[in-house]
């Protein structure tokens, strides 16, 4: 009976330890993960990309970038306002300052020109046309020679001076420019009781339109008031060279204007008996077969302006755009940071 008391207690001992043996095990496997746990939570807060620091500094920096890119932009859209005001500024410039433009037109002939000669007591003696730039010798200089040009006498009033009466003498200039056409003229003055003698003369485009025009006296008092007149000597050959230069103006009318290069020759006096007269020599000639043409214009192009101008109007509308959208960026971002940080805060608690 003792037996079986003792072998029943030993087998209940034996249960009991296996049972403790048996609640150990889980026991520590619970503790091992629970250790493992807690390394893992320490050393994944260093080594994580997404943990909050490292959140924080990429955003602080995408700020900072975007900053910095919304400030050059707020420049970029400051020159290109500068650039608008002084594009219309120039335009406006150039409107008011034309360039003028000089160009050169060839020609083979030229239309014969005028020339109105007023010699006073003087007489017209010759009047012939030579070619090639050459003039015979003088044949009987002061007497009464050819007159082979087409000459016109006029009178009419002095434009600038009422009632006064001018006498005019209007010969055909020459025309051929290729083969140096040219016209000689000899004026013969008996006496004069002036102590410098001289002829007028003026220069006027067209010698058919003269002979065309019905008011012939008011043609030459127009002519008058539009053209210079100059001046030849006595006892020198006056030999001029001339040029023609038409003006565009900006209503439209053309205006005609003739230069002249001036040479002046000594004429050396053989007469025996030449007392107190005066001979006048003067020469008409084209200098060369190019009509200078001159017109104002205004190199303000308006489809160039509108060009630039829209493409600063454009680049102002992208600048503003993205400009918004950085800002709406940062916003977003702004608030993104705080959600994270509140998230992190109730977390903590």
């Amino acid at each position: 009976m003792n037996r079986q008391e003792t072998s029943s207690s030993y087998q209940e001992l034996s249960e009991d330890v296996e049972h403790a043996d048996a609640n150990l095990e889980p026991a520590e496997e619970q503790v091992d993960k629970e250790d493992l746990d807690d390394a893992s939570s320490t050393i994944l807060p260093i080594l994580d990309s997404n943990s909050p620091s490292v959140r924080f500094s990429k955003s602080c920096l995408k700020n900072v970038f975007s900053v910095i890119l919304l400030f050059i932009y707020l420049l970029l859209m400051a020159v290109a306002v500068f650039l608008v005001y002084q594009t219309i500024a120039d335009f406006r410039d150039k409107l008011k300052h034309p360039v003028m433009s000089v160009s050169y037109k060839e020609v083979p002939s030229y239309d014969a020109p005028g020339i109105a000669l007023y010699p006073g007591k003087a007489e017209l003696l010759t009047c012939k046309h030579h070619l090639h730039n050459y003039i015979p010798p003088l044949v009987n200089p002061g007497q009464p020679g050819e007159i082979e040009c087409t000459t016109q006498r006029i009178n009419y009033t002095d434009p600038f001076a009422n009632g006064t009466k001018k006498f005019a003498v209007i010969v055909e200039g020459p025309r051929d420019v290729k083969q140096q056409e040219l016209v000689f003229m000899q004026f013969y003055l008996n006496e004069t009781d002036q102590d410098f003698s001289a002829i007028d003369y003026l220069l006027f485009s067209s010698f058919q339109d003269f002979l065309e025009s019905p008011n012939k006296p008011g043609f030459m008092k127009a002519c008058e008031s539009s053209y210079s007149s100059w001046k030849f000597s006595s006892g020198f050959r006056t030999w001029v060279k001339m040029s023609l230069v038409k003006t565009k103006e900006e209503d439209g009318r053309e205006t005609v204007e003739f230069r002249q290069e001036i040479s002046v020759v000594n004429y050396i006096e053989r007469r025996a008996k030449a007392s107190g007269d005066q001979l006048f020599f003067v020469v008409f000639e084209w200098k060369d077969p190019f009509i200078q043409e001159v017109q104002d214009i205004v190199t303000a192009n308006a489809w160039n302006m509108i060009a630039i101008l829209c493409g600063i109007f454009l680049a102002l509308f992208k600048a503003a755009d993205f400009a918004k959208l950085s800002v709406k960026w940062m916003i977003k971002i702004r608030k993104r940071h705080l959600q994270r940080r509140t998230q992190a805060l109730n977390h903590i608690s």
